[in-house]
Formats: C-alpha cells, sequence, structure tokens
C-alpha cells in the first residue's frame, strides 16, 4: 500500500513540476543570444565550488549566511535521507549500498537536520526582526513576497520534522539504516518520545511520517518551481554562467554600433522585454528576493524609487506575465488564441496585491497576456511602464546590487541595454543629460569648454609637461602617457590634483607626457547613459589616437577612465597597460622613490570611489599611501571597500539633477562627518567635486567643523613629500 500511495504521491508532483520546468527552458530559451557564458570553464568550476559549496557571496553576511550555509549544505547531506525513505517504501531494512549503514552516515545525518532548523530558526528571527510591515522601506525585504516565503520556511521545517519523527521510530522498530546507533543523536532522541509504545504502534508511526515526509518533500518541489524559490535549482546555473570579469569590470556587451545603425530598423539595446538575452532572462527567474542589494544601493537608501530587488522581479513578472505571448505559435500570433501559461500563482492578476508597493511598476498591469503585450517596458505610471523613468535614471552604476547579490545577477548590464534604448531609439532621458550628450559631441568633453583649456592646469608649474602632438610618437624615455581626464583638466579642483600627481611624478623621477589638446573624453558618461553610439564614436578616436602614439602605458587620475582605457577598450581593439595613479603612488612609496617625512596630523577617513574599488578591486594601495604618510590617523567609515557608498556621480549622475529623495553625496558626507574628521579623502575627481559640494552644504548649516578639507590621496602625499636633496627641490606641492 505504501508502495502505491508513494509512487502516486512522486508521479504527480513530478508531472506537475516537470511541465513547469518545461515552460520555464521553453521561456528562457526565447530570450536573445549571448556569448562567451563558458569561457574559461576552469575558473567558472572554481566558481561554482566557492559561491554554491562554500557559500561564499552569502557568508558576507555573517549570521544569515551561516544559517545559509547550513540549510545548503543540510539539504545536500540530507539527499541521502531521500533515497532512504524511497529505499524503505520497499524494504523496511534497505540502507544505502556499501556505506549506508554506517554509523557516521547517522551522524552526518541527524547533525545536519539539526543545522537546518537551527539556520530556519535564524531566518525566522531575521524576518520577525525585518518585517516590512514594521520597518517599510527600511526593511530589505520590502516588496517581497514574504507570505510564499513563510510558506517555505514552513515547509523546510515539516520535510526535517517528518524526517526526524519517522527515523525516530525506525529507531524503535529496529528498522533505522544505520542500526541502534546513538551517533544517530537526534534520531536516539526522538526515539525515547516512542519508546513506551509497542513495536507495532512505531512501525505505523514509521510508515505514516515517512509517506507524509514524500508528500511534504513533493509539494516542496512543486511550490519551489512556481515561487521565488527558483534559485535553489537556477542559483547554481546562473553562478556558472556569469560574466567572469575581475571585480564588475566593463559592461557585459559592446554591440557592433556602426552595424546596428546601419538597418532600416535598428534595435539598440532593450524596448521589450523579449529583446533581453537568455542569460537576462535566466537573472529574472533567479532572484531570491533576498534584498541584499536593496540595502546597499545608494539610490534606495536616499529616498530614491530605484531598488534593484524590485526592478529584477518587475521585470520577471512582465516577462511570466508576457509568457503566452512569447511561447505562441506563428498561427496564435495571428489571432488564434494562445494557450494558457503554466505559470501557477505568480501570474494571477489577484497575486500581487501585497506586492503593490509603490516603487513596483509590474503591479500597475498585473494581468498577464495581451495586456503585458500592450504595455511599455519603460513608462511612467499613466502609461503602465514596467519600469517607472524615475527607477531607471536614479542608478549610479555603483556595483553595489551585483557585488552583494548571492546568485551573481547583473543588474547593471541590464539597467544600461533598457537605457540604451530609452537614449538611442526613443530619446527619452533626463533633459540635463542631453547637454552633457552635446557638449560630447561639440568639445570632447562633458563641460562644453574648449579643448584649448586642456593643458592651463598645467601653468605655474616649476617644470615643464611634455606633450605629445598631432602625428608624434610617444618618445622612448617616456615610461607613462598621463591620462588627464575632462575633470583634471578642466574641472578647478580636480586640476589641483592633476598638479600635484605632476609634482609626486617630477620628485619621483617619472618621465610623463601628456596628450593635451588631442586628448577627449573617454565616453563613459555618454555609455554609462545609454548613448553607446557615441561612447564608442569617441573610443575609437581615442584608440587610433593612442595606437599611433604608440602607448603602451598609462596612467589615469580618474577611476572613470582608467575603467574605460583598462577594460572597455580591450573590445574595440584597444589594449594598454593602464594602472590608477594610486597604483603608481604606492609603488613609488614602497621603491622609496617617494618619501613622505613630514608628519601630517589629522584624522583622515578614506571613501572608495565606486570604479576604483568594486568595479577594479583597487581598495588597498590608497590606504597603504595614507598608512606611509606620518602623523596621520586613518578612520574607516562603516560602508567601506567591498560595501563602500557611492558619491552620487556615477552612471552619468553626474549630469543629471537629484530631484527625488536625499542627496547621495549627501548622505555619503554625513557618513563621514560622524567620524570627526579633519580630511575626507579619495582617488576621484568626481568623488571630490560630490563630497566638496556636500561638505559645503553641511559647513553653511553649521553641521561641519570650517577646517573639514576634501583631499585627492595625492595631494595628501604632496604636502608630506620632502625632497631627497635639496637641489631637486620643487615649489610647494599643490593641495
Amino acid at each position: 500500500m505504501r508502495i502505491a500511495i508513494g509512487g502516486a504521491i512522486t508521479l504527480i508532483a513530478l508531472a506537475v513540476a516537470g511541465r513547469r520546468v518545461f515552460w520555464l527552458f521553453r521561456l528562457i530559451r526565447s530570450g536573445q543570444p549571448v556569448q562567451g557564458r563558458l569561457d574559461d570553464l576552469p575558473k567558472r568550476i572554481w566558481t561554482e565550488i566557492s559561491e554554491v559549496g562554500g557559500q561564499r557571496k552569502l557568508l558576507k553576511w555573517s549570521v544569515p549566511g551561516i544559517a545559509h550555509l547550513f540549510t545548503f549544505w543540510g539539504f545536500t547531506i540530507l539527499l541521502l535521507t531521500v533515497i532512504e525513505a524511497y529505499g524503505g517504501l520497499f524494504d523496511d531494512d534497505f540502507h544505502i549500498p556499501w556505506f549506508g549503514h554506517w554509523a557516521a552516515i547517522g551522524f552526518l545525518e541527524d547533525f545536519f537536520s539539526v543545522a537546518v532548523l537551527a539556520g530556519l530558526a535564524a531566518f525566522t528571527i531575521i524576518r520577525i526582526k525585518n518585517a516590512p510591515a514594521r520597518l517599510e522601506r527600511k526593511s530589505r525585504f520590502y516588496g517581497s513576497h514574504t507570505g510564499p516565503a513563510w510558506v517555505i520556511l514552513s515547509l523546510i521545517t515539516a520535510v526535517v520534522v517528518t524526517l526526524l519523527i519517522y527515523r525516530g521510530a525506525q529507531y524503535n522498530t529496529g528498522n533505522l539504516p544505520q542500526g541502534q546507533t546513538k551517533w544517530a543523536f537526534a534520531s536516539y532522541v526522538v526515539s525515547r518520545i516512542f519508546s513506551g509504545l509497542s513495536h507495532g504502534v512505531n512501525e505505523n508511526i514509521e510508515t505514516a511520517f515517512l509517506l507524509l515526509n514524500i508528500a511534504v518533500i513533493m509539494g516542496f518541489s512543486v511550490l519551489v518551481v512556481y515561487s521565488k524559490h527558483l534559485h535553489i535549482g537556477l542559483a547554481p546555473i546562473n553562478v556558472v554562467l556569469k560574466r567572469e570579469p575581475v571585480a564588475l569590470g566593463p559592461l557585459g556587451s559592446t554591440p557592433d554600433i556602426e552595424k546596428l545603425m546601419d538597418e532600416d530598423e535598428p534595435l539598440v539595446g532593450v524596448g521589450k522585454v523579449e529583446d533581453f538575452t537568455w542569460k537576462a532572462m535566466l537573472d529574472f527567474a533567479t532572484c531570491t528576493e533576498c534584498g541584499r542589494c536593496q540595502s546597499q544601493c545608494p539610490a534606495w537608501n536616499t529616498g530614491k524609487p530605484l531598488s534593484p530587488k524590485l526592478l529584477i522581479m518587475d521585470l520577471r513578472d512582465h516577462l511570466f506575465a508576457k509568457a503566452p505571448y512569447l511561447l505562441s505559435t506563428k498561427g496564435e500570433a495571428e489571432g488564434e488564441a494562445a494557450p494558457a501559461a503554466v505559470t501557477g500563482v505568480e501570474e494571477d492578476a489577484h497575486a500581487h496585491a501585497h506586492h503593490g508597493v509603490p516603487e513596483s511598476g509590474f503591479g500597475r498591469v498585473p494581468e498577464p497576456g495581451q495586456p503585458q503585450v500592450d504595455r511599455p517596458l519603460v513608462g511612467t505610471a499613466e502609461e503602465g511602464g514596467v519600469i517607472d523613468p524615475d527607477v531607471l535614471w536614479s542608478c549610479t552604476n555603483c556595483g553595489a546590487c551585483v557585488e552583494q547579490c548571492p546568485v551573481d545577477i547583473e543588474h547593471v548590464d541590464h539597467i544600461v541595454d533598457m537605457r540604451r534604448y530609452q537614449v538611442m531609439i526613443e530619446s527619452a532621458f533626463p533633459s540635463e543629460a542631453g547637454v552633457m550628450l552635446r557638449n560630447l559631441e561639440n568639445n570632447g568633453n562633458p563641460w562644453g569648454v574648449s579643448q584649448r583649456t586642456r593643458t592651463e592646469w598645467t601653468e605655474g608649474l616649476p617644470f615643464e609637461v611634455r606633450i605629445i602632438g598631432d602625428g608624434e610618437r610617444i618618445p622612448d624615455d617616456v615610461e607613462y602617457l598621463y591620462w588627464v581626464g575632462c575633470a583634471g583638466a578642466i574641472e578647478d579642483r580636480a586640476k589641483k590634483v592633476a598638479r600635484a600627481f605632476a609634482e609626486l611624478l617630477h620628485t619621483a623621477g617619472v618621465e610623463f607626457a601628456i596628450l593635451g589638446t588631442n586628448e577627449s573624453c573617454t565616453g563613459d558618461p555618454a555609455r554609462r547613459l545609454g548613448n553607446e553610439y557615441l561612447y564608442q564614436e569617441l573610443a575609437k578616436a581615442n584608440i587610433e589616437l593612442l595606437n599611433e602614439t604608440g602607448v603602451k602605458k598609462i596612467v589615469a587620475t580618474c577611476p572613470h577612465c582608467f575603467n574605460s582605457l583598462a577594460r572597455e577598450y580591450s573590445s574595440l581593439g584597444g589594449e594598454y597597460e593602464v594602472v590608477h595613479h594610486t597604483q603608481l603612488l604606492g609603488k613609488l612609496v614602497e621603491e622609496r622613490k617617494l618619501v613622505p617625512i613630514t608628519p601630517i596630523d589629522s584624522s583622515v577617513t578614506y571613501h572608495d570611489p565606486c570604479f576604483l574599488g568594486r568595479h577594479n578591486k583597487v581598495y588597498t594601495p590608497p590606504r597603504e599611501i595614507l598608512a606611509a604618510i606620518p602623523g596621520i590617523r586613518g578612520q574607516e567609515m562603516h560602508r567601506c571597500k567591498e560595501r563602500g557608498f557611492c558619491c552620487g556621480a556615477g552612471g552619468a549622475r553626474m549630469w543629471m539633477e537629484e530631484k527625488i529623495g536625499k542627496r547621495v553625496n549627501v548622505d555619503r558626507m554625513e557618513e563621514a562627518l560622524g567620524l570627526d574628521p579633519d580630511v575626507v579623502s579619495t582617488a576621484c575627481p568626481f568623488c571630490i567635486v560630490m563630497l566638496t559640494d556636500a561638505v559645503t552644504e553641511k559647513k553653511l548649516s553649521g553641521e561641519a567643523k570650517e577646517s573639514v578639507e576634501v583631499l585627492d590621496v595625492s595631494q595628501l602625499l604632496a604636502r608630506s613629500l620632502v625632497p631627497a636633496t635639496p637641489a631637486a627641490t620643487p615649489a610647494e606641492p599643490v593641495g
């Protein structure tokens, strides 16, 4: 009888779940092609081992990370008990061949049963403590499907509890695969509860709870494929197929823009959900709704509507609800009724009532099928857009979401893809950004000033800065081309950094040259805004110039220029050895070509630029330079390094008004001022501008002491520098 019952439960569950899995496979496969997702297989295998097996990214948050580690490995080890359960349907004395009778196996199964329960208790406390009903936007679960999450926790608990009950009964009947060993400690403890009952009653308890355990496991399997817990099966796949740059690095795609623009109806970026790649669709389906990305997002933390989590959820829900149209046959697309999507409750029009948070664009039109076909992917509430324009344009491209995501979703790539369509096809973007784009087109810099001003920063230096002229090759004795960047050449505060860095190079005896008026913007603001065509035009012109001059080694003071030159130009034919100025200065200090001697009696806190830190994993050199300066007392902000908080300038936000919520730079400066520093240091001209503006505002309101300065690391090093010989004494360092 129990064979028939267990078999029927299993076959029904597998049929229902299998149908859903096949539907998901077809839907994800309908996405646009993408290449390179299995390159460098050894590295991908190691990523799989460390992130899935070792739970590396989850363990960045200790308590929930350990709880998830226990749960993950508990489920992995307890697969042995599933085999034993099905074997027990056929044979009371069943054990897994070769090793299933070992006492150590009984200990492992019981240890992880208890570990899973401990993990579930931790998850319960975390969810109660962070309940969105109480904390609202401050909760990382705000907007998540909390109801199904509690159902899942209950089902996992039921799996373990029914397991321990029937194993306890098995201990009394002598049917426990490992025998009556106390190594199976949890089973032994449960067995004591039933020890006063007869052998027959224990057999009945064993049978009933064994079947119940199988039923709960099968019910859980069905619910998983119809809920956010799809990540149980999809996360290992998504992790192995993720992009594998060092840190975030370049954007995920560099389309052949000239070829696309030559087409009659060019498709650049993503204008409809079906324009996303299959990997993007896999990302959407893999989201765990954990909210780690949301908790770290600078836009979300300053009252803006962008939540990386809600954005991915809205794209997923829209994709699933539009599935009948996407998966319909040609005949159906021409007017016949499309089949109903096998998508369960997630596509029901009423299922999103609890998800109707103001920041959720999908909730505006939850009905599946044709209503999803008729709505824009990006649009206002009146237009029924899935993603609101304010959501799309709030992103700073800081990468905190990607860094924190435990299942490696590529939020920034998807946001930029949607921006590309809005900018290049719809011409729909913030008006002030249009001024920046015109300045880039006409003058080669975002400020729109004449190229002749690009060498003004060199005036007054006690030495001549070498400039590579038109058609010249870089001299053999020049070690580095210094890429000054638009900010370093034009913006007054950044000019001071360029001068300080040039003086340091001169003092260290490093021969360098600049391109002067031939230097143009790398195109980073255009690319991050979504104007891929303008970015590639600027990049190709720069690459042609750099190749003509024979440049091999470049140093940049701007992390955005550094990232473009080092990480993004390679896809367009520009291969160079590029270092950030803090990396070069750190090397010169280590080699004692620069010796900081004069003490600087100041408390200093360092702000990590996003495009230097998360995008390129350059965290140590700036801190080593500061540590080498005598007298400096370093303090770390709470949000630093991988968890560093953005200044608000990235993603072309430098050129857009911040009209919603609190200003990101002010939020960051408040954190810095909480340490009462004398200096807030950084290593990016954009950060210099944003943080200086914020501290000026705080000084005017009396919330910051007048002596607080915002300085680049190089300016602090220059202040501390004492020349090796009096004959080589330069003018007083700038900064």
